[in-house]
């Protein structure tokens, strides 16, 4: 059955955390109190949180919430995706790409010029995201892949808003933003030590 969308409310809170648990495995209960945080933080004023419900049961979540882009001019409001989730019972169904087509829709209409994430380039390419370094965007931590770190740009874009994209603090303080992979850090350290630089 098709996927229908709309805005989350305090009702659905409750099956957003346990989907979101479910879908990030080890990293879930971390990510499902990011998003508790981003309910009420500033970034999140505009309310973006989006559930899809199959046969009146939520089965998908995804979160828009305002990065600021630190361009030349000043700073832009600018979308971020993060987190989305699918229920497991429910992947391979199309519900994650509906409703990030959905997400983009919705960033549109409210006036953002971009939306950003970090996701896996396959996936999200198919669904308008090309990765920002080309475009001239710099990604907020050097522990983002750059083909990780990609944006669709909206009609309200225009060519002078490139700059570096700041993440809203919670996702700062919930040490939400690259990976830390144990194995890339022990390389990092080893590299600092012998003088590469970055």
């Amino acid at each position: 059955m098709k996927p229908t969308f709309r805005v989350e409310t305090s009702a659905d809170r409750a099956q957003v955390r346990r989907l979101v648990e479910a879908a990030f495995g080890d990293e879930g209960p971390v990510i499902a109190d990011l998003i508790d945080v981003l309910r009420v933080h500033p970034c999140g004023r505009d309310h973006l949180s989006l559930v899809a419900d199959v046969e009146g049961r939520t089965v998908g979540h995804a979160m828009l919430t305002r990065g600021r882009l630190d361009t030349f001019r000043r700073l832009v409001d600018v979308a971020v995706l993060a987190p989305v989730a699918v229920d497991p019972p429910h992947h391979g169904q199309g519900v994650g790409s509906a409703l990030v087509r959905h997400a983009l829709e919705v960033a549109s209409q409210a006036g953002f010029p971009a939306v950003f994430l970090e996701g896996d380039p396959a996936y999200y390419g198919r669904l308008g995201f090309v990765a920002g370094k080309p475009l001239g965007f710099r990604k907020p931590s050097i522990r983002i892949p750059d083909d990780a770190f990609q944006v669709v740009l909206l009609p309200g874009y225009e060519e002078w808003m490139t700059g570096t994209l700041v993440y809203a603090e919670p996702f700062w303080d919930l040490d939400c933003v690259g990976l830390r992979d144990p194995a890339f850090l022990d390389w990092l350290g080893a590299e600092v030590v012998a003088g590469r630089q970055w």
